[in-house]
């Protein structure tokens, strides 16, 4: 028979992340000694506490279909948790839980997009939000930014992107890739370019809400006439280094999360059983309890600008959370290295995995094209070998 794909898979980019992380397992495989700095996942185990969760869980049989939102007792935990860290305050009707919060993301654009609507994208922004958009028919708008304004959009940048047709606004804090975070006084800018468009929905993506060095996470949704436009999405993946055990959550208006509720039952029903009260531990427990995580993360930040600082070329500004550094490379872009000419952020990227045997990931994927993203998720070990050998490449 003929191979008809659709149109929406035809024209849908592959991750970028996955795809260089791929490419890595690959020349691994071949025998290459590969540093891989391209995912965006801890490198720790998940903690003692929540995996014995997880094995009493199993004890007590839980094996049957969980509700689709979410089990009853896991909601309130997350109604807590974002009453306590975000100083929001949620009914369980409001609360739903997927398997991940990228299918969080997914169901809030085929809930609130129609065919047409524009979504602003402050750049450089997470990989998949672009496709995702694109998926539920709607039109991303990309507001660039540069690393001299630590890659931050501004209120007077998001009132010149918005149109009629502008349905919503997403943005990360702190960002994936830049690590950079939104600050109070900020959000309140923006907030008030908002409030003269009732229209316009906001999808505040705070996966990296704990993993934030400047102290203090604020919650657009918790600023003054912000509440009932905001979906709070997050999950326990990164905070808690459990990835692999997909759960994330959104908080939101009840009509938006009801239209996610029907959605998701449609398409997977509840998210894993054993998983879900694993999480309830998780989102119980104080912040103390994975603060050697967040401490770790901290160290290897500033040792992985310090030794990137050392390389001419990088310019760099200083991310204040999750694990990435997005430093603009695009010093190099037209010129000629060990015979392999640069043009851009993905040539350079892939001649450091090339040449250096380093995988990162080039900032065209996130909406920057001068700029690649490095994670430091990895051993110290790791990252002084990996920049070791970027440095030697580029000498």
């Amino acid at each position: 028979m003929a191979k008809q794909l659709s149109e929406r898979v035809l024209n849908m980019a592959t991750s970028a992340t996955l795809a260089m992380a791929a490419k890595a397992r690959e020349l691994r495989a071949e025998g290459k000694d590969i540093i891989g700095l391209s995912l965006g996942e801890p490198d720790f185990n998940t903690p003692d506490f929540i995996k014995d969760a997880a094995k009493k869980a199993i004890d007590q049989n839980y094996n049957s279909y969980s509700p689709v939102d979410g089990y009853a007792d896991l909601k309130e935990a997350i109604i807590n948790k974002f009453k306590r860290d975000n100083q929001l305050s949620y009914t369980p009707s409001q609360i739903v839980v997927s398997t991940g919060a990228k299918q969080s993301l997914a169901n809030v654009a085929l809930a609130v997009l129609n065919p047409g609507d524009e979504v602003i994208l402050p750049a450089p922004y997470w990989v998949s939000y672009s496709e995702i958009v694109k998926l539920a028919e709607g039109v991303p708008v990309e507001v660039r930014t540069s690393i001299e304004t630590d890659f931050k959009m501004t209120a007077e940048q998001l009132e010149a992107a918005i149109t009629p047709k502008t349905k919503m606004l997403w943005y990360s804090s702190p960002c994936n890739p830049s690590g950079s975070v939104y600050n109070q006084k900020e959000l309140e800018a923006i907030a008030e370019v908002l409030k003269k468009h009732p229209q316009i929905v906001v999808v505040s993506d705070e996966i990296y809400e704990h993993i934030n060095f400047r102290g203090g996470h604020v919650s657009i949704g918790s600023i003054d006439g912000m509440y009932d436009r905001t979906v709070t999405v997050n999950g326990v993946s990164k905070a808690f280094a459990m990835t692999g055990w997909r759960i994330g959550y959104i908080g939101a208006p009840e009509w938006i999360a009801r239209a996610c509720n029907k959605i998701q039952g449609q398409i997977t029903s509840g998210a894993n059983c054993i998983a879900q009260r694993a999480t309830i531990t998780a989102l119980d427990a104080q912040v103390s309890k994975i603060q050697y995580m967040i401490d770790k993360f901290h160290q290897r930040r500033d040792l992985v600008l310090k030794l990137l600082g050392e390389i001419d070329g990088f310019q760099l500004n200083v991310p204040e959370g999750a694990f990435y550094v997005f430093p603009d490379i695009s010093s190099f872009f037209g010129k000629t290295i060990g015979g392999k000419k640069i043009e851009n952020a993905s040539d350079f990227s892939l001649f450091l995995l090339e040449e250096a045997n380093v995988a990162t990931v080039t900032g065209e994927a996130f909406g920057d094209p001068n700029c690649i993203r490095i994670s430091y998720a990895a051993s110290e070990s790791e990252l002084r070998e990996a920049i070791r050998r970027i440095k030697e490449v580029l000498s």
